[in-house]
């Protein structure tokens, strides 16, 4: 459903690239469409022939001072198609001393994965750690600041404070800032063929999911889980989570448009689900994925996931698990497009919708200009 909000940003969308100055501003979209043979557990993609995160945006500067970018992402959900209004922030582009601030609708700098749009990964889905505990990809309304260290070896610094809605939609509880994050990130080349990056983020949430977000209450007053095969935010949260990440990238000579070795790990951890959770009631997920370039136009991958939470039954908690291993083959003819055949297996607890076996095929095509990726 389009609300006002989005559709106005959707019109400024187009106004800055047709009208400003010196060519100044930039515009680009992104197409993503997906081929899935069966809808995975915790899944964010349909069965079937689906949009994914196909997007149009905007990005220019705003004066000498500020710069600013807006993005409309489209999807499909359960057999709907869905506009939301992804990004629109202003950001200072001359404060002193490495500091830098950014306010508006952006997502968070937790983690590697998050930062990044979902149609620059590779591979067709979001970890099973971002699916269940981002919602995907945790874009919200708040403030940044960030330093970087005037160091030789890369060194940022950062503080988020957002509202929290559109990690937990429904809450049983709110105050206001809802959600802060602490992050650190650092990294350097080892020579002119190794690089890597390592990063740390404390998440505190003051948004208590409502119970009935994650099932029905029969009559003994026990919570039964629902089979989450889709959904909007974070399916399993917490009052503090911990994120861990660290990515090593080898190309020869630092020349990665003909090979490329990425390895990447993400790891978080979630603590005091409800009021009645103990130290050892708590969530945790983590992934490890292998890339491999071996020519200039084609790519190999294969990522090993694992989710474990503790789901609420009244005042206790059972553990449900699932695991997921996904296998990739990439062809990219250009930066402007990329056909990926992906299959995965999944296997868990029956509350966690584990589906076995999927074969997804993905197109994605690049117009105009886009915002860098990160490292």
């Amino acid at each position: 459903m389009f609300k006002p909000f989005a559709r106005l940003a959707l019109v400024a969308l187009a106004f800055p690239a047709a009208h400003a100055q010196h060519n100044s501003w930039q515009w680009g979209a992104v197409l993503d469409l997906t081929a899935t043979s069966r809808a995975l557990g915790l899944a964010s993609r349909d069965q079937g022939l689906a949009l994914g995160h196909s997007d149009v945006s905007a990005a220019g500067p705003i004066g000498q001072a500020l710069s600013a970018q807006l993005t409309a992402g489209v999807h499909t959900h359960e057999g709907k198609t869905e506009v939301a209004l992804e990004e629109a922030w202003l950001q200072t582009r001359t404060l002193p001393w490495g500091l830098q601030a950014r306010a508006g609708r952006f997502a968070s700098q937790l983690g590697y994965l998050n930062e990044q749009h979902p149609h620059a990964d590779d591979f067709v889905e979001r970890p099973l750690m971002h699916r269940a505990f981002f919602g995907g990809h945790w874009n919200d309304d708040g403030l940044r600041l960030n330093w970087t260290a005037p160091t030789p070896m890369y060194l940022r610094l950062g503080a988020e404070v957002f509202r929290g809605k559109r990690l937990i939609e429904h809450a049983e509880q709110a105050s206001s800032p809802e959600v802060s994050v602490l992050s650190a990130r650092l990294g350097d080349d080892i020579g002119a063929s190794h690089s890597w990056q390592a990063g740390f983020a404390l998440v505190q949430n003051r948004r208590q999911q409502e119970a009935a977000e994650h099932g029905h209450e029969d009559e003994h007053g026990d919570v039964h889980g629902n089979e989450h095969d889709h959904g909007h935010g974070a399916l399993y949260s917490g009052k503090r989570m911990q994120v861990w990440d660290l990515t090593w990238k080898w190309a020869p000579e630092g020349n990665n448009s003909q090979r490329q070795l990425r390895v990447g790990y993400e790891r978080a951890v979630v603590h005091k689900p409800n009021d009645f959770a103990t130290a050892a009631d708590r969530h945790v997920a983590d992934h490890l994925a292998v890339v491999w370039r071996f020519s200039p136009t084609w790519e190999v991958g294969t990522r090993l996931e694992r989710l474990r939470v503790a789901e609420p039954h009244g005042d206790h908690f059972h553990a449900a698990r699932l695991r997921q291993t996904s296998l990739m083959l990439a062809y990219k003819p250009g930066h402007m497009q990329t056909v990926r055949l992906q299959v995965a297996k999944q296997t868990g607890s029956e509350s966690l919708a584990a589906r076995g076996h999927s074969v997804q095929l993905q197109y994605i095509l690049n117009w105009g200009a886009h915002a860098a990726h990160s490292y």
